[in-house]
């Protein structure tokens, strides 16, 4: 089968590799679909996460038939159509219980990699993986892109709202116009946010981000941000804020424009070794959040939306390619001439 590799920094290759085989009881074989390129995917290929030669590619998001199962799984069958979510939750622990299975504590390999492939080996599918009714077949590309979304961006945007308690009648700045970005402002406006502020700098992704419920945008940065944000809130600050990037500018950005007692949502996966806790002290500022409960959103909230209509997170999908094309994927994206790149392999 094929799968995608880093080469080296900035450079992607395919390899033929074996297929993946059941190793465990609770593996499932999920022959891929769908998958996609994500901008936590760009730190290694832009080699400011530094990886080996050869690497496995930092990929987890996908959409799959299932083609085989290990002798515990019972929750699905060869020919079902399922989400495979980037964590691995197992729905019985205390964390997963509490509705946080991006940090499950009956095992250490709760995220996937390596899904820009042909097949995958699902570890822990038992819960985690999430059935969708019918087949592929039953579905429109666009349905197709929203469905993907729940395997990581659409759930992680939704738990920088929930951890940040974004509630009807609130105020929300969200930072970072990325896919994350985007769809925490369709889970800022489910959960009844009134004025939602994005902060983007491109014309595309502004459009998109006020289909999906902004209100207004601020596209400067650093103080001038802090100062525009402060503004649009009547000097207040935010009820809450929603960081989706993980830059050092970000976080002290979200950090500064909450008002006492804000909670700021963190998705984005930190990039700052140290944070002066300082001023969040004398604000009552709370800071949450880290890898999201994608099983939980999916099966309680965010397929039912998806199917119904409610919510088409799939926008954010502004480039195809096939998987013999996943260096113009990953170019796409880290030229920022896609918001998000989609992986075709049928």
């Amino acid at each position: 089968m094929k799968k995608a590799f880093f080469a080296s920094k900035g450079q992607m290759e395919l390899k033929d590799v074996d297929k993946p085989t059941i190793q465990k009881p609770d593996d499932v074989i999920i022959k891929v679909l769908r998958s996609c390129v994500c901008g936590s995917d760009l730190w290694n290929f832009r080699g400011i996460n530094p990886v080996e030669a050869e690497a496995e590619n930092s990929g987890h998001e996908a959409l799959g038939v299932v083609e085989e199962v290990g002798d515990e799984i019972t929750t699905v069958k060869p020919g079902d159509f399922v989400i495979a979510p980037f964590t691995h939750g197992c729905g019985h622990c205390p964390a997963c219980r509490a509705g946080f299975d991006g940090s499950c504590q009956s095992h250490a390999d709760n995220f996937s990699s390596g899904v820009q492939a042909e097949y995958v080996r699902f570890q822990h599918g038992q819960w985690a993986l999430v059935k969708i009714p019918g087949q592929p077949a039953d579905y429109s590309e666009g349905m197709k892109k929203s469905l993907l979304t729940l395997a990581d961006v659409m759930a992680t945007g939704y738990h920088a709202a929930r951890v940040a308690n974004v509630s009807a009648g609130d105020t929300v700045v969200v930072m970072g116009d990325g896919a994350v970005g985007l769809c925490a402002i369709i889970a800022a406006k489910m959960r009844g946010a009134k004025k939602i502020i994005s902060t983007s700098r491109h014309a595309d992704r502004q459009a998109l981000a006020k289909e999906f419920g902004a209100t207004a945008n601020v596209a400067v940065r650093g103080d001038e941000a802090v100062q525009a944000i402060m503004d649009l809130t009547n000097g207040a600050g935010a009820d809450a804020v929603l960081e989706c990037v993980g830059t050092e500018q970000s976080a002290n950005t979200a950090l500064a424009v909450g008002r006492p007692g804000a909670i700021i949502g963190r998705v984005g996966l930190p990039h700052t070794p140290k944070q002066d806790m300082t001023s969040l002290f004398y604000k009552n500022a709370i800071v949450a959040g880290g890898p999201a409960s994608v099983t939980t959103y999916d099966k309680e909230v965010l397929l039912k939306a998806v199917l119904d209509g409610e919510i088409n997170p799939g926008k954010v999908f502004t480039k195809s390619f096939s998987l013999d094309d996943i260096q113009a994927a990953y170019e796409a994206m880290d030229q920022r001439q896609a918001i998000k790149s989609y992986l075709v392999f049928d």
